[in-house]
Protein backbone atom coordinates (compact mmCIF):
# COMPACT_ATOMS: atom_id res chain seq x y z
CA UNK A 1 0.00 0.00 0.00
CA UNK A 2 1.52 3.27 -1.13
CA UNK A 3 0.06 6.46 0.34
CA UNK A 4 1.38 9.90 -0.34
CA UNK A 5 2.12 12.29 2.48
CA UNK A 6 -0.70 14.57 1.41
CA UNK A 7 -3.25 11.66 1.43
CA UNK A 8 -2.04 10.56 4.86
CA UNK A 9 -2.44 14.05 6.33
CA UNK A 10 -5.86 14.37 4.73
CA UNK A 11 -7.03 11.00 6.14
CA UNK A 12 -5.56 11.78 9.57
CA UNK A 13 -7.36 15.15 9.60
CA UNK A 14 -10.67 13.53 8.69
CA UNK A 15 -10.28 10.85 11.39
CA UNK A 16 -9.34 13.48 13.98
CA UNK A 17 -12.38 15.52 13.01
CA UNK A 18 -14.66 12.51 13.42
CA UNK A 19 -13.08 11.70 16.79
CA UNK A 20 -13.58 15.26 18.07
CA UNK A 21 -17.11 15.39 16.67
CA UNK A 22 -18.06 12.08 18.29
CA UNK A 23 -16.64 13.24 21.63
CA UNK A 24 -18.75 16.41 21.43
CA UNK A 25 -21.86 14.37 20.59
CA UNK A 26 -21.17 12.06 23.54
CA UNK A 27 -20.66 15.02 25.89
CA UNK A 28 -23.92 16.58 24.70
CA UNK A 29 -25.77 13.30 25.20
CA UNK A 30 -24.45 12.95 28.76
CA UNK A 31 -25.35 16.57 29.49
CA UNK A 32 -28.89 15.99 28.18
CA UNK A 33 -29.31 12.90 30.36
CA UNK A 34 -28.01 14.70 33.44
CA UNK A 35 -30.35 17.61 32.72
CA UNK A 36 -33.28 15.21 32.50
CA UNK A 37 -32.27 13.57 35.79
CA UNK A 38 -32.03 16.97 37.46
CA UNK A 39 -35.48 18.04 36.19
CA UNK A 40 -36.98 14.72 37.31
CA UNK A 41 -35.39 15.05 40.73
CA UNK A 42 -36.72 18.60 41.11
CA UNK A 43 -40.25 17.50 40.16
CA UNK A 44 -40.18 14.61 42.64
CA UNK A 45 -39.03 16.90 45.44
CA UNK A 46 -41.66 19.50 44.47
CA UNK A 47 -44.39 16.83 44.57
CA UNK A 48 -43.17 15.66 47.98
CA UNK A 49 -43.25 19.23 49.27
CA UNK A 50 -46.84 19.77 48.08
CA UNK A 51 -49.26 17.40 49.88
CA UNK A 52 -52.12 18.33 47.52
CA UNK A 53 -50.37 16.61 44.61
CA UNK A 54 -50.51 13.16 46.19
CA UNK A 55 -53.39 12.84 48.60
CA UNK A 56 -52.58 9.29 49.60
CA UNK A 57 -48.95 8.96 50.58
CA UNK A 58 -49.48 5.42 51.93
CA UNK A 59 -51.22 2.67 50.00
CA UNK A 60 -53.23 1.58 53.03
CA UNK A 61 -54.88 5.04 53.08
CA UNK A 62 -55.99 4.86 49.44
CA UNK A 63 -59.78 4.35 49.28
CA UNK A 64 -59.51 2.03 46.24
CA UNK A 65 -57.21 -0.30 48.18
CA UNK A 66 -59.46 -0.29 51.23
CA UNK A 67 -62.40 -1.07 48.93
CA UNK A 68 -60.57 -4.07 47.44
CA UNK A 69 -59.82 -5.45 50.91
CA UNK A 70 -63.26 -4.65 52.38
CA UNK A 71 -64.29 -7.69 54.53
CA UNK A 72 -67.92 -7.55 53.41
CA UNK A 73 -67.92 -6.55 49.72
CA UNK A 74 -64.28 -6.47 48.64
CA UNK A 75 -62.65 -8.57 45.94
CA UNK A 76 -59.96 -9.77 48.37
CA UNK A 77 -62.26 -9.97 51.39
CA UNK A 78 -59.91 -12.18 53.42
CA UNK A 79 -57.50 -9.27 53.98
CA UNK A 80 -54.09 -8.19 52.73
CA UNK A 81 -52.33 -11.27 54.12
CA UNK A 82 -55.10 -13.73 53.29
CA UNK A 83 -54.86 -16.84 51.17
CA UNK A 84 -56.63 -15.38 48.12
CA UNK A 85 -54.50 -12.23 48.00
CA UNK A 86 -51.37 -14.33 48.46
CA UNK A 87 -52.30 -16.55 45.51
CA UNK A 88 -53.17 -13.62 43.23
CA UNK A 89 -50.49 -11.09 44.15
CA UNK A 90 -47.38 -13.12 44.99
CA UNK A 91 -45.03 -15.01 42.71
CA UNK A 92 -43.33 -18.32 43.38
CA UNK A 93 -39.84 -19.46 42.44
CA UNK A 94 -39.49 -22.62 40.41
CA UNK A 95 -35.99 -24.07 40.08
CA UNK A 96 -35.47 -25.08 36.45
CA UNK A 97 -31.69 -25.42 36.54
CA UNK A 98 -31.72 -29.23 36.13
CA UNK A 99 -33.84 -28.98 32.97
CA UNK A 100 -31.51 -26.28 31.66
CA UNK A 101 -28.46 -28.47 32.30
CA UNK A 102 -30.14 -31.38 30.48
CA UNK A 103 -30.82 -29.18 27.44
CA UNK A 104 -27.23 -27.91 27.40
CA UNK A 105 -25.91 -31.48 27.59
CA UNK A 106 -27.96 -32.33 24.52
CA UNK A 107 -26.25 -29.46 22.70
CA UNK A 108 -29.19 -27.08 22.60
CA UNK A 109 -28.10 -23.43 22.80
CA UNK A 110 -30.43 -21.09 24.65
CA UNK A 111 -30.38 -17.29 24.52
CA UNK A 112 -31.38 -16.33 28.03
Amino acid sequence: MNISRRSFIKAAGIMTGYAVLSMNIAKEAVADVMGFVARRQESVYAADANPEVYKYRKSQNNPMITKIYDPENGFLHDGPCGHESHELLHTHYIDRSEKLKALKEKGIELNI
